[in-house]
């Protein structure tokens, strides 16, 4: 039987009592099974990181989640954070490394709310801290109080590129997408390209100009996938990248099981 592509998903280290653990949201590790027919494998983010070259090679695919944490500002600027702002320097650190090498690999990545950001940040762009407070720009956080039902269903319009990724994907130029972000893209970052913007100019996707498949969004397509036809059509995309790069890659290992 051919085996599915093998999706990384980088962790977020979160302490629970006195130990820190590495975790993965549940539902980006659902969307990847249910969502892009594909097998989630769970990476270490530590710090110092883990050397990625080897264990990328073993990979089709690369999913960028959303967490509670953001970017450390220091990484796009020289703005302080806020106080209460919350941070995962070991994160950053191996998410932050491994986009350009998986770029230069032209592996698969699907990046979701502070994986966009981690995208735009590690190609050179910036970030508004607190989008809400820029001149101009809507609030795009969800209500925490809120049953989760309510903060993930959907909260504004977004307008698709003509001729983009996701307009081909929605077969459309305008869908309506949930919204739980605080922070937003500043400068875009070299060699990506706007696929989608907010009805207040915020950039909401993008891509990577020059071929493969790099997709950032920021809102969350992995929640319910199954039960919204645009959020599965986004992971069926990437799922379906995963598996061409799988093909290529075990042709060039003889003996390796080839994925459908």
């Amino acid at each position: 039987m051919a085996l599915p592509p093998l999706v990384g998903l980088p962790s977020d280290r979160k302490q629970i009592g006195p130990h820190p653990f590495l975790a993965v949201g549940e539902k980006y590790v659902r969307a990847v099974v249910d969502g892009a027919g594909a097998t989630p494998v769970l990476l270490p983010a530590l710090e110092p990181p883990v050397a990625a070259d080897e264990w990328l090679g073993r990979l089709d695919g690369l999913l960028l989640t959303g967490a509670v944490s953001n970017i450390e500002p220091h990484h796009y600027g020289d703005e302080p954070s806020w106080e209460g702002n919350l941070h995962d320097p070991a994160r950053d650190a191996t998410t932050l490394g491994l986009i350009p090498r998986a770029v230069a690999m032209g592996l698969p990545i699907l990046a979701i709310c502070r994986g966009f950001q981690e995208v735009n940040v590690a190609f050179g762009g910036s970030l508004f801290q607190k989008l809400h407070e820029a001149t101009g720009f809507a609030n795009h956080r969800e209500d925490p109080d809120d049953p989760l039902e309510l903060q993930y269903a959907p909260a504004h319009e977004i307008r698709l590129a003509d001729g983009g990724r996701l307009a081909a994907i929605a077969g459309a130029t305008r869908v309506r997408v949930n919204s739980l972000h605080g922070q937003g893209v500043a400068r875009l970052g070299d060699g990506l390209v706007v696929e989608a913007i907010a009805p207040d100019g915020a950039i909401e996707a993008f891509r990577r100009d020059g071929g493969g498949f790099l997709l950032g969004v920021q809102w969350h397509p992995e929640w319910q996938v199954t039960q919204n036809p645009f959020y599965l059509g986004i992971f069926r995309a990437f799922g379906d990248a995963c598996r061409a790069y799988a093909v290529r890659r075990t042709a060039a290992r003889p003996g390796v099981p080839e994925p459908a």
